[in-house]
């Protein structure tokens, strides 16, 4: 298992639907989460570019 598992709950500002309908997660979701799951995520505040592999384990500023 790469990650571990803790199950969050979702509060609103957690993610919102694209118009395609399909769940976007925000910052404050990842933030939560507590790290990178190295996905490309739209909203990473964690600066994973999947382009150049890599991530940090602290938040962007």
């Amino acid at each position: 298992m790469l990650f571990p598992k803790k199950r969050i709950e979702l509060e609103e500002g957690d993610y919102y639907l694209t118009p395609e309908g399909y769940k976007c997660f925000t910052a404050q979701y990842h933030l939560k989460r507590g790290y990178c799951c190295e996905s490309n995520c739209r909203h990473c505040p964690y600066g994973y570019n999947k382009k150049k592999n890599n991530s940090g384990t602290q938040p962007r500023e």
